[in-house]
């Protein structure tokens, strides 16, 4: 370390701007060059040497030199330039990752729609299937919530009756979906 780095980083230390104004402008583009070789981004690296200079300011009392000036200000570029690269490397797996999780959700979401599509028309085609009270019975009793007495006064027909065609119904669905039973083997709940 030479004389002149001494005085430099006292006048600094004491609060002369107009000394570190100097730093500054004797340093900021070797050290932009400097950084935008690691970081192969001009706009990045000119933020990075701004950034450390402002903090170099904020900081020069508690700023100690003990090499030269110059090999101080060029290994801390390079090692904000590496921890920068870091940061990025952190960002980039981390929304790789998210991104991947999202592609996933959606994929199966895609699938569930694609399913639940297909259940739905296998679904109207039993229901196309059946006799019309019996798909009318189970229509009343599943869609509109209607109890079989209920059914039965709309229908002026028996209970039993009601109940008879929503057996029919039930084994009809039993019949038709059985490619969309649960994991156990129940069938869906209609």
């Amino acid at each position: 370390m030479n004389l002149s780095d001494l005085y430099i980083q006292q006048k600094i230390r004491d609060g002369d701007i107009r000394e570190f104004e100097k730093l500054f402008l004797k340093y900021y583009e070797p050290l932009c060059r400097h950084a935008g070789k690691i970081l192969d981004e001009t706009e990045a690296a000119e933020d990075l040497v701004q950034e450390f200079f402002y903090h170099f300011w904020k900081d020069r009392e508690d700023f100690t030199l003990k090499f030269s000036l110059d090999a101080y200000l060029y290994r801390a570029i390079r090692n904000n330039a590496l921890h920068y690269l870091d940061h990025l490397s952190v960002h980039k797996n981390y929304a790789e990752r998210m991104l991947s999780e999202f592609r996933d959700v959606m994929t199966a979401n895609v699938q569930d729609d694609f399913d639940l599509d297909e259940l739905d028309k296998a679904v109207n085609a039993t229901l196309s299937r059946m006799p019309e009270r019996c798909s009318r019975v189970f229509r009343l009793s599943r869609f509109e919530g209607k109890k079989y007495r209920e059914i039965a006064g709309i229908l002026s027909i028996s209970e039993k009756t009601v109940e008879a065609d929503m057996s029919k119904a039930l084994k009809m669905f039993r019949i038709s979906l059985k490619d969309y039973t649960g994991e156990n083997g129940e069938m869906v709940r209609f």
